[in-house]
């Protein structure tokens, strides 16, 4: 401010010196002459300065300083812009870090909306994002040194190019180092991804796998407990055949599951015939008579009723001592008798038919005596089960299979539109009753 004043000053003294000289006698003039802050005025100048003043080199060293103020203003809005956007990635940098230390709750809910606006949550197009911010200070850089390097070597201060280039420096390591994180959390994301991927292609399989089973289970029956055999007419040419035979006997109990509501009686269950004895057993509801359990031809009426539509679990058992037998629906005893064919033994080498009276061996059906119905788990053994163990088949608390005939897919046929579906027979009866 006073290298300013002076000149003016001086000025407003030469303009009063020639007011002066006009009404003076000799006319007195007055020169002005720049004088460097801090000159005492008191002392006298110098005119040979004056005359120095005009010379080629004054004015080349006065455009010398113009250029250098206006290189050094236009350094200051150059520092004030860099010291902005150092700012600013300090800021984003703040930011940044905030995201990564919530990034590990983040994993623990879903994503939710981007807040930042600058970083996006994804860590690829973070480190995309920051090397581009990178790349801008670098050639921010590369043009002062450029502008620098235009320009004398006065003009830039050693003293800003060196903390520029020091907080660069800073910044770009501080950069790297996130960027070396976000990799490496990238990394840990991309390998938990792919092991939630391997997880779920495998569920994916049992899933498939399972149910290819259950489409083709009407094909391929894997337990006694999976199917039954449906015969829906009362027919002489719909039957089923057990491929096993029966040993030699002296006692047996036959069990099974029926479901039936024909009328007038449910026909013929299962029947049992021999080269020469076509109805060595037979368990058969004939008309309106009661069921009957046939034994070398020999009869006795059994007090059982299933002909209700629903499922039911009967068993019957003999002996060949005294022709002593019992007969079971639902678990329970219901009746016992003696003398049906006593002392006779169970032929072998016969053929079983399911739903059918064979009036030979393996044949001549009578379409009147047909069983109309659905049947299931029919086994046999040779010997008498205990009633305990015939009460917990009953009510589905265990399984036996028979030791002489069991209900297994390979076992069965089925002709003339008879057929085997599957079956689960304790839902099926929980569902009926």
């Amino acid at each position: 401010m006073r290298a300013l004043f002076v000149p003016l000053l001086l000025l407003y003294a030469s303009g009063s010196g020639r007011a002066a000289g006009a009404s003076g006698a000799k006319g007195t003039r007055f020169v002005c002459t720049a004088v460097p802050a801090g000159t005492d005025l008191s002392c006298p100048v110098d005119t040979s300065s004056r005359v120095q003043s005009t010379s080629p080199q004054e004015e080349e060293l006065r455009n010398t300083i113009i250029q250098l103020r206006e290189t050094i203003l236009q350094q200051k809005e150059t520092i004030v812009s860099q010291q902005g956007t150092i700012k600013e990635l300090n800021s984003k940098l703040a930011r940044c870090e905030a995201d990564a230390r919530s990034r590990g709750s983040a994993r623990r809910k879903d994503y939710s909306k981007n807040t930042m606006g600058d970083l996006p949550r994804d860590p690829t197009e973070t480190v995309q994002q920051l090397g581009k911010t990178m790349q801008s200070l670098k050639d921010r850089l590369g043009n002062l040194e450029q502008l620098r390097a235009n320009t004398s070597g006065g003009m830039f201060p050693n003293e800003l190019r060196d903390l520029l280039k020091r907080r660069l420096t800073d910044l770009e390591s501080q950069l790297l180092t996130r960027v070396a994180e976000l990799e490496e959390e990238k990394s840990q994301l991309y390998n938990e991804t792919a092991t939630h991927r391997q997880r779920t292609d495998n569920t994916l399989n049992s899933l498939l796998e399972r149910i290819t089973e259950l489409e083709n289970s009407n094909n391929a029956f894997k337990s006694p407990e999976d199917f039954k055999v449906s015969l829906p007419l009362r027919t002489n040419y719909l039957y089923g055949r057990i491929k096993k035979s029966l040993p030699e006997m002296y006692a047996f109990t036959v069990c099974m599951w029926l479901k039936s509501s024909a009328s007038p009686g449910i026909g013929t269950p299962f029947s049992y015939g021999v080269p020469g004895q076509a109805n060595e057993i037979v368990l058969i509801e004939w008309g309106n008579s009661p069921m009957e359990l046939l034994v070398n031809d020999k009869v006795a009426q059994l007090p059982l009723s299933v002909s209700d539509g629903r499922w039911h679990h009967i068993c019957i058992t003999w002996t060949t001592r005294d022709g002593f037998w019992e007969a079971y629906q639902d678990g329970e005893r219901l009746g016992t008798g003696e003398n049906l064919a006593p002392w006779h033994p169970i032929k072998p080498g016969g053929v079983i038919i399911l739903g059918q009276e064979q009036d030979i061996v393996g044949g001549r059906f009578d379409a009147t005596q047909a069983f109309v119905g659905e049947l299931s788990h029919f086994n046999m053994w040779d010997r008498v089960l205990r009633p305990i163990d015939i009460s917990a088949m009953a009510n589905c608390s265990a399984y036996m299979p028979g030791n002489v005939v069991p209900w297994v897919d390979a076992n069965v046929e089925v002709f003339g539109g008879a057929t085997k579906a599957a079956l689960e027979i304790c839902e099926d009866r929980l569902f009926d009753s």
